[in-house]
């Protein structure tokens, strides 16, 4: 069997038609960038995650980046961000002008660790951003006291957790303004770039969205300059089509990741803590013997991955801050040991029941 880390097509045939009539309504009203299409999906989006303003942009980069602008970061601000994570969060902050901070994760949630962010505390730290890294959620009650405590901005990097919860309350109402990503393989993407800014600020949601587009309300009347980040008509109508499907989605991708950890106790495989708010973007295991299990699977026709081969400070991008080996255990320890397993919703038992199969037989278990 050919088994590769997440399937696309399988999604799209089981919606084919609400994603050609949502393409081809576009098409016949010309509503290509921007109009009532955007309008409609930042309103389901919102109401769906419980957010009062929903700013759609360009891609889930662009949206951490006019956040941390339209929230006022700049030169000389320092921003906490956690060690393992894709470089767009550490990134959007020097877009944003300000500097980047790292600090270690939790060596159970893989998220970023509140302890560690006091730690990295200093009297220019102007703001954080929490992770939601494969879905599981942070931990937004402890990291919203230490901003609260210290008078700090808190944004939170839902990229890979469309739905996800914590404590009963979805992430992306947390945090001063969160951000989306609607990168076709996400739990919730788009056939191209997307991204979403969620604010419960009406002041911060009209500057972000002039920040989105040139810096103005209306045509030719800029304001300030800001930039050309928007999310456009016919990505807008898909995203719209499939949110309707993300609950079911989710409880898919919940069933499938309790699956795996059910077939693999007992492996000599380390498996992700389950969370009741956790939406399972990625099932990641951890293994010292990582690169040969990988050549083994990629051998037997299993498509897993890793995320991601580098902690984010051990990376040449950060050299310029100066951290040696062994500054960020708990994140240099899941660069060198995390495995992602193939997981989407429409993964079949017998699909997954190759995967275990491959991974026993890598260990001669079973």
């Amino acid at each position: 069997m050919n088994i590769p880390l997440v399937d696309l097509k399988a999604q799209y045939a089981g919606i084919k038609g609400e994603i050609d009539e949502a393409i081809a309504s576009v098409i016949a009203d010309t509503a290509f960038v921007g109009g009532p299409y955007v309008a409609k999906f930042e309103e389901q989006f919102a109401s769906f995650i419980g957010a009062p303003h929903c700013v759609g942009v360009g891609n889930g980069t662009d949206a951490l980046a006019i956040a941390l602008q339209g929230l006022g970061i700049g030169p000389g601000d320092e921003v906490i961000v956690p060690a393992m994570t894709f470089i767009a969060t550490s990134e959007a902050v020097t877009l944003a002008g300000g500097k980047v901070v790292f600090a270690d994760v939790d060596p159970v949630t893989r998220c970023l660790d509140p302890e560690q962010v006091r730690r990295a505390l200093s009297p220019r730290t102007k703001a954080v951003i929490g992770v939601h890294l494969y879905g599981h959620p942070a931990d937004m009650p402890a990291l919203k006291r230490v901003t609260q405590e210290n008078g700090l901005l808190l944004i939170e990097d839902a990229a890979q957790a469309h739905g996800a919860f914590i404590e009963g309350r979805k992430v992306g109402t947390w945090g001063d303004a969160a951000c989306f990503s609607f990168y076709p393989g996400k739990n919730l993407g788009a056939y191209g770039d997307g991204g979403a800014i969620l604010t419960g600020d009406a002041g911060r949601a009209d500057k972000m969205r002039m920040l989105a587009n040139h810096g103005r309300k209306k045509k030719y009347g800029h304001v300030f300059e800001g930039c050309n980040s928007r999310l456009d008509g016919m990505q807008a109508a898909i995203l719209s089509a499939k949110l309707a499907h993300l609950a079911d989605w989710t409880k898919q991708r919940r069933r499938l990741a309790a699956r795996y950890s059910e077939l693999l106790a007992g492996s000599s495989l380390s498996l992700p803590q389950d969370h009741e708010g956790h939406v399972y973007h990625l099932y990641v295991v951890t293994t010292p013997q990582r690169e040969e299990l990988l050549e083994h699977l990629k051998q037997n026709g299993v498509g897993a991955g890793i995320h991601y081969p580098d902690a984010l400070p051990r990376l040449k991008a950060y050299e310029r801050l100066g951290h040696g080996p062994g500054a960020f255990p708990v994140a240099e320890g899941l660069a060198a040991n995390a495995l992602s397993l193939p997981l989407w919703p429409e993964m079949s038992p017998e699909q997954q029941d190759y995967v275990v199969a491959q991974i026993h037989a890598f260990w001669g278990t079973k």
